[in-house]
């Protein structure tokens, strides 16, 4: 497991931080007042930086802390009882890591650095107590449990009905969408993650996964060249997916 960040000095405060962070509307409750803003000050540690391919912590190991990713972006994953690497999500900034181990004493996966990784600790035995405390607070994290349910049944559902092209469309709309909620282009992003690793998440060969993103290309509705992607036809992507949840009710 990855050694524990570092506390960050007095002379940089969260609560400058937090008021200056453009991502504070996604990893905090808006509702939160000055005075409780301080008190979670003395918590969260900050400062923390991986490099591309580093462990933020491993699955299975003791589960300590959650993590808020403050730039780069992290990929989780579960080792299968076959010995393989199942890839299980990823994370941008201003998005929580190790909510799916709040009930348990373990990690249930492992997250890794895609790319040069800026996080924020949260120390679960300090949060609970703290949330306890602050009803805003504890609301905002059953809110974004809820949304890790969700995101779960919701990638249980892509993998268990849609073809190939389903699920792609629907993973660039995912990805436009987060984008656009960090204030960034919905139509013109760079992809965090190789192909390899799309192919895994999507249960997909990387052929497939090229095959699509160039039958897509010829149709006009994105434009690709390496990682970075161009939205051409959102519309187009949309009726994909509609097509498949049309499918989904009638089943």
């Amino acid at each position: 497991m990855a050694q524990a960040i570092k506390i960050r000095q007095a002379s940089s405060p969260l609560k400058a931080s937090c008021h200056q962070c453009s991502l504070s509307n996604l990893c905090l409750p808006l509702a939160i007042e000055d005075n409780d803003l301080d008190r979670l000050e003395d918590i969260v540690q900050q400062g923390r930086i991986y490099s591309r391919g580093e462990h933020i912590f491993d699955q299975s190991t003791p589960f300590r802390s959650c993590f808020a990713v403050k730039s780069g972006s992290v990929k989780t994953s579960i080792i299968t009882e076959g010995g393989e690497e199942q890839v299980t999500g990823f994370f941008m900034p201003g998005e929580l890591i190790g909510l799916d181990s709040m009930s348990s004493d373990s990690y249930a996966c492992t997250a890794r650095a895609l790319e040069r990784t800026s996080v924020c600790e949260f120390p679960v035995d300090k949060l609970e107590e703290l949330t306890g405390k602050l009803p805003e607070l504890q609301h905002h994290m059953y809110h974004l449990m809820s949304q890790e349910i969700q995101n779960s049944h919701q990638l249980a559902l892509l993998l268990s009905k849609n073809t190939a092209e389903e699920r792609i469309a629907s993973l660039l709309l995912s990805l436009s969408s987060r984008f656009q909620r960090r204030r960034m282009s919905p139509t013109n992003f760079s992809l965090p993650m190789a192909r390899n690793d799309i192919a895994n998440f999507l249960g997909l060969a990387v052929e497939t996964v090229s095959r699509v993103f160039t039958r897509f290309q010829n149709q006009g509705i994105i434009r690709a060249r390496g990682r970075e992607v161009e939205l051409l036809d959102i519309e187009a992507l949309q009726l994909v997916t509609r097509e498949f949840a049309r499918q989904g009710c009638q089943s």
